[in-house]
């Protein structure tokens, strides 16, 4: 019994292409041709091609794989040893690789490119993608969230901790005008409420003042924010909220 190129390629799920290359360089010749001239192979031919493509899949080349399946007096334990090493060497660098692909998706995720070490030098145990599905639910379609991830994800280590440091400074000034009994709508609460804006539009978006009294709105609304300016000093959310409105008002 005998089989056409087109079978033998459908059995071996090689291409017939293939089979004709191996014919050309006398890997695999066919036993049989038809009467028409095409070529026919053999149960034998199936067990050679088999052999072939089982040393291809080790990545052997062409002129390997006819010596071991050719010449009696080659060491086909050898070939493999040797194989394996570098085997053994390509998975090592392919899961080196994959540890890099998968950094570099979870970071563009978080649009934070830094490492967790990095990540807990910045933000200490605060998880700074711990609402990011919540986040692109809520905005994900918006300018100012597509604009807040690019400029995040090509951010370094030194970026954030530069943003961190504004923005501590910033409560430290609010946190001293609580302590001294100032207004949150005095000259002084309203320019830090204009320094907090500015600095939003520095490093993240552009938030005008309409936009800016929306976010001080949810600083009291969002028990999560509330927490966060409120562990500071207490009340520090809501009188941050009556100083960015005041400020909204005298820029109006």
């Amino acid at each position: 019994m005998d089989w056409s190129v087109g079978q033998v390629a459908g059995f071996a799920g090689v291409t017939v292409r293939a089979l004709h290359h191996y014919d050309e360089i006398g890997l695999l010749t066919p036993s049989a041709r038809s009467r028409a001239g095409h070529r026919r192979y053999d149960a034998a031919d199936l067990d050679r091609l088999q052999r072939i493509l089982f040393y291809r899949d080790l990545g052997f080349p062409l002129d390997e794989v006819a010596v071991l399946v050719d010449d009696p007096q080659a060491d086909p334990q050898e070939h493999l040893r040797r194989r394996l090493a570098l085997l053994a060497g390509r998975i090592e660098q392919l899961q080196k690789m994959a540890a890099a692909v998968e950094h570099a998706m979870e970071a563009q995720k978080m649009g934070i490119a830094l490492t967790p070490e990095e990540k807990f030098e910045v933000f200490g145990d605060h998880d700074p993608d711990r609402y990011d599905e919540e986040a692109r639910r809520r905005w994900g379609g918006t300018d100012p969230y597509r604009e807040s991830q690019r400029r995040a994800a090509a951010r370094t280590k030194e970026d954030w901790l530069r943003i961190k440091a504004e923005a501590d400074e910033n409560v430290r000034g609010f946190v001293a005008l609580m302590e001294a009994g100032a207004a949150p709508d005095c000259e002084e609460a309203m320019d830090l409420a204009e320094e907090h804006r500015q600095q939003i539009c520095r490093n993240f978006y552009d938030c005008d003042h309409e936009m800016h009294t929306g976010l001080a709105e949810m600083y009291v609304s969002d028990h999560r924010f509330t927490a966060v300016y409120d562990e500071a000093r207490p009340g520090l959310a809501a009188y941050l909220r009556e100083a960015v409105l005041a400020n909204a008002i005298r820029h109006v």
